[in-house]
């Protein structure tokens, strides 16, 4: 006797749900491992929607079906306990600061820093959505990836407002450009680990004369369009964590489009070795990316901060147009807040597996796998 259709599909999707929770275990940077990283969200949806159903409607007390039923429940536990959090279950990582939103810029006495990030879509032509987003945001500095020449060009007005700027235009998905009506201290583009991949870093002088660091980071991602797998991205993500981690004192900030969700492996080794913080933590997800497709959503626009800052505002921003939606965060400078803001710490084993992800991306980097679209 055939089985029911229902019941195919419900096998199908728990095995698929516990495949890709088994193969997330794997330490491999190939795009179909680190694929899993993603949707954790919609993994746990489909292992305890599968397991639920076939509990409730093909359950035989059989071996198979314990296992099934074992199988999907542990998969969805892993899932949950991945995106915990990112929910309001758990205690915030970064305080909330006295300090109330302000769009009256700028305040002499200030010691706060109100930064939007956004991916725009190199082929997106709805710049004038963006322009408005900055005049309604206000904010202090404007962070723009996938920057090609017609996005510089469209955006140079709010040089008029925004005089401190660094231009990295590139028509290949990578370019970067920071508006900023703050001082910058010594900015510069640099390539850190391919020479078509710019990231910008950068000081803040704030209104109240204190100064911050910020680095902006867009690394290449892993996909499967030209098997491009993750090593380039997480010795990027790595090289800057544990420069930051080396320089604890400082008060940092890093942000952008990192191709990576919070979740990831390569993510929290990241905050561990820089010491950094997650203002989402015990506030929600703020998913970015994909703004078109409300199904498949995941937080790929961050910003992590040293202990230093309070948080003032953080939201999500309609959308402009793009495949990503703009970030909005303010940070209050507080060097108080040191003491109430426990920071992550490097694991034991954090340097040396560290120093394994930079020497792998050495050896791609010698023999040209690295690159999209290798022979």
């Amino acid at each position: 006797m055939a089985q029911p259709a229902g019941k195919d599909i419900t096998l199908a999707a728990g095995l698929l749900a516990g495949v890709g929770t088994v193969v997330g275990f794997s330490s491999s940077p190939h795009w179909s491992v680190r694929m899993w990283d993603f949707p954790r969200i919609q993994i746990a949806a489909a292992a305890a929607l599968a397991g639920g159903v076939h509990a409730a409607r093909y359950h035989r007390g059989r071996p198979a079906d314990w296992a099934f039923t074992a199988m999907t429940a542990a998969a969805a536990a892993w899932q949950l306990k991945k995106i915990l959090p990112y929910t309001a279950l758990v205690p915030v990582q970064v305080e909330r600061s006295r300090v109330k939103p302000s769009r009256d810029r700028p305040r002499p006495d200030a010691r706060t820093l109100r930064l939007l990030i956004s991916n725009v879509l190199m082929e997106n032509t709805q710049h004038e959505r963006l322009l408005r987003l900055v005049e309604e945001a206000q904010p202090d500095v404007v962070m723009a990836v996938e920057t090609n020449a017609r996005w510089a060009e469209a955006l140079e007005p709010l040089a008029e407002t925004y005089p401190y700027v660094v231009r990295q235009p590139q028509e290949n998905y990578y370019g970067m450009m920071l508006f900023s009506r703050l001082p910058l201290i010594e900015p510069r583009i640099e390539f850190l680990v391919q020479d078509d991949i710019p990231s910008v870093h950068t000081g803040i002088e704030l209104p109240g004369g204190a100064q911050v660091v910020l680095h902006g980071l867009h690394p290449r991602p892993p996909e499967p369009i030209r098997d491009q797998d993750s090593t380039p991205r997480d010795a990027e993500l790595v090289m800057v964590g544990r420069a930051i981690g080396e320089d604890e004192d400082v008060p940092t900030l890093v942000a952008g489009d990192l191709n990576d969700v919070a979740w990831s492996p390569t993510s929290e080794l990241f905050v561990r070795l820089g010491q950094l913080l997650d203002p989402r933590v015990g506030r929600g997800m703020f998913n970015s990316y994909n703004a078109n497709n409300p199904l498949l959503r995941y937080p790929l626009d961050h910003v992590f901060h040293s202990s230093h800052f309070r948080l003032v505002e953080l939201r999500r921003c309609p959308s402009i147009g793009s495949d990503h939606f703009p970030m909005l965060i303010e940070l209050s400078y507080e060097p108080d807040a040191e003491e109430e803001q426990a920071m992550p710490e490097p694991e034991a084993e954090d340097l040396e597996e560290a120093e394994e992800k930079l020497e792998l991306q050495a050896e791609a980097a010698q023999t040209g796998d690295d690159r999209p679209g290798r022979e």
